[in-house]
C-alpha cells in the first residue's frame, strides 16, 4: 500500500498532523515508538482546555480522536531508516517491515542532554524542571536554583524573576557570564555560584539541597535545569535536509524542508520553546502544507 503521508513520531505535532490529514481524507501511517520525551512530566500546562493534563492522558485522548478517522493507521513500532524511492519514500521499520508513502513528516522531536550530576533523575520532573512556562506557576515564590552550562542562562535567569525573587544561578564550573551580566544579576537580587556541582539531594522527588564539590551546600525547594538539545533521530541527515546549527530542520512556513516531499513539525523543525500547544499548531500547519502539495499533484 502507498500511503499519502507517513508521519514519524506520535507527539503533539505528529498527532495533530495525523488529525488534520485524516479529516482531509488522506491515508496516513502514524508511526510511533511510544517513548515520549515528556514522560517524566507530572502535568502539562499552557494548552487551552487541557491545562494540567498528564502526558499519558493527553496521548490517550489524542489517539482516541485521531483514530476515529479510518484513513489513519497507527503503527506502534520503530523506524529504522527512511530513503527516497521512485514513487515517494520507503520507510524500513523493525522486523524488516517496509512502509511506502508519497510524503513524509518528521515529527521525531529532540533528545535532551543534561549535565551529568549525581541525584539528578530522582528529582527531575518532580521538583527540578526545564521549562518555566510549563512549571513556573507551581514553583512560584519558592527558593529556586537555576542550573545551566550555557550562555543563555542569563536570559533564563531574568525570565525566572517572573515567578520568584529568591533565585540562585549555578553554572557548574563553567565561566559563561560576562562581568556586566554578573553585575546585573547581582543588582537584581540573583545570587551566582560558579563552582562545580557535586550532587542534588532530595527526598521523594523533592529537591532539598545542591551540594558543590568544594563542600558548600545550598538549600533550595526546587528549580530549573537547562539541557542541550540534539535531534532524536538521524532521518533528516539521512534524507539530506538542510539543518540549522542546532540540528533542527530548516523549513518554510508550511513545514517543507529543503528536500521535496519531506516535511518537519514540532521540535524537529525548531527546539524552543518546547510546548504542547506550539508543537500541535506546528503539526496542524505542516499537515495543511502536505495536503496542499498532494492536491496540486493530483489535480495536475
Amino acid at each position: 500500500m502507498m500511503y499519502d503521508c507517513a508521519i514519524i513520531g506520535g507527539g503533539p505535532a505528529g498527532l495533530n498532523a495525523a488529525l488534520v490529514l485524516g479529516r482531509a481524507r488522506r491515508s496516513v501511517a502514524l508511526i510511533d515508538n511510544d517513548r515520549p520525551r515528556n514522560a517524566v512530566t507530572h502535568a502539562s500546562h499552557g494548552f487551552l482546555t487541557r491545562d494540567g493534563v498528564t502526558p499519558t492522558e493527553f496521548r490517550r485522548i489524542a489517539y482516541e480522536e485521531v483514530l476515529r478517522y479510518p484513513s489513519v493507521a497507527h503503527l506502534p513500532t520503530e523506524v529504522i531508516s527512511v530513503s527516497k524511492s521512485e514513487s515517494g519514500f520507503e520507510l524500513t521499520l523493525t522486523a524488516g517491515v517496509t512502509v511506502n508513502a508519497r510524503k513524509v513528516i518528521l515529527a521525531t522531536g529532540v533528545k535532551e542532554i543534561f549535565p551529568q550530576i549525581e541525584g539528578f533523575y530522582p528529582v527531575y520532573g518532580k521538583s527540578l524542571f526545564n521549562c518555566p512556562y510549563c512549571d513556573g506557576w507551581e514553583m512560584q515564590n519558592l527558593p529556586l536554583v537555576l542550573v545551566s552550562e550555557q550562555q543563555s542562562v542569563y536570559h533564563m535567569a531574568k525570565l525566572l524573576l517572573n515567578w520568584t525573587d529568591d533565585l540562585v544561578v549555578c553554572t557548574n564550573g563553567k565561566m559563561i557570564l560576562t562581568n556586566e551580566q554578573k553585575t546585573r544579576l547581582l543588582a537584581n537580587g540573583i545570587v551566582l555560584m560558579e563552582q562545580p556541582i557535586s550532587a542534588f539531594i532530595g527526598q521523594n522527588g523533592q529537591l532539598t539541597h545542591v551540594i558543590f564539590e568544594d563542600g558548600t551546600q545550598l538549600q533550595r525547594a526546587g528549580g530549573f535545569i537547562m539541557p542541550r538539545f540534539a535531534p532524536a533521530t538521524p532521518f533528516a541527515e539521512q534524507l539530506g535536509c538542510e539543518r540549522a546549527e542546532s540540528g533542527s530542520c530548516i523549513t518554510d512556513a508550511s513545514g517543507r524542508t529543503s528536500v521535496p516531499g519531506v516535511f518537519a513539525a514540532g521540535d524537529a523543525a525548531y527546539f524552543m520553546p518546547s510546548q504542547l500547544i506550539l508543537a500541535a499548531a506546528s503539526g496542524s500547519r505542516t499537515a495543511t502544507g502536505v495536503n496542499l502539495d498532494l492536491t496540486e499533484e493530483d489535480f495536475s
